[in-house]
């Protein structure tokens, strides 16, 4: 349980995630996550890193029990440390110093989104679908990253509605590399960080610097601005309104698309 690193092949780091029961992540997992992928990018034997997890699906965003729990005893540092945490992940795998694959399985929610619009490529399983229930969740942030998936307006409906995308809907729009059956995704995403990590090492870090460096959207400071609103939303109260229904009877659910 947590997260953990392997070098399964020759210049490949593997970063494995694990939170059961929904890999819903607490504040410390979201930072140790981001410390993992760091590592393993400055790690000069590595030239390729796979971001993955295990269990049920990729990831649930952040543990909205911890910040629950934290809330109701008036304080707000769960709120403060999962934003601050998801940043730090997000700009991980980002600012990783070589590429990163995302293998994505189940479900990619929330925070996830943010993990994997980040990455360098995707490779998801054929049961995977993809989405940002935030409005569910009183919260608000991951546009940034949902849009480098989507095209804009379908990027605006999957937010508002919460409704979710398929691998294979990604896939047509050309933001996911491969869809396979799930028990051939983790062989699929390391056939992909194989054919990277063939490429010189330092070249690969010069093409990521150069990618990173022509972007047409400074992803960190996108983030922040939308975690503003998500501030605005808790100090108004209709965060916790929102997020209190979360999980209940007759609360609010996630739709499918």
């Amino acid at each position: 349980m947590g997260v953990s690193t392997s070098e399964p092949d020759q210049g490949i780091a593997v970063v494995t995630a694990d939170f059961p029961p929904v890999n819903a992540l607490p504040v410390q997992g979201w930072y140790d996550l981001a410390a993992a992928v760091r590592a393993a990018g400055r790690d000069p034997a590595v030239r390729c890193v796979v971001l993955t997890a295990e269990g049920r699906g990729f990831n649930a965003g952040v543990d909205i029990k911890e910040m629950q729990r934290d809330t109701a005893s008036g304080g707000h540092g769960a709120l403060i440390g999962a934003n601050r945490g998801c940043a730090e992940a997000f700009s991980a795998v980002y600012e990783c110093e070589v590429p990163v694959v995302a293998a994505v399985h189940g479900f990619c929610l929330g925070g996830g989104i943010g993990l994997v619009g980040n990455a360098d490529a995707i490779v998801a399983s054929d049961d995977a679908t993809f989405g940002l229930p935030e409005l569910d969740r009183g919260a608000l942030g991951a546009a940034t990253h949902l849009a480098r998936l989507v095209p804009q307006h379908l990027m605006r409906a999957l937010y508002y509605t919460s409704r979710t995308a398929t691998a294979a809907e990604l896939h047509a729009h050309g933001s996911v590399w491969k869809v396979v059956p799930r028990a051939a995704l983790h062989e699929a995403a390391r056939d992909l960080a194989r054919e990277i990590a063939q490429k010189d090492g330092f070249l690969l870090r010069l093409a990521k610097a150069a990618l990173n460096g022509i972007d047409p959207v400074d992803v960190r400071r996108s983030y922040r601005f939308e975690q503003g609103f998500t501030f605005e939303a808790n100090l108004s109260g209709v965060a916790d309104r929102v997020r209190d229904t979360f999980g209940a009877p007759g609360g609010t659910p996630t739709k499918g698309a």
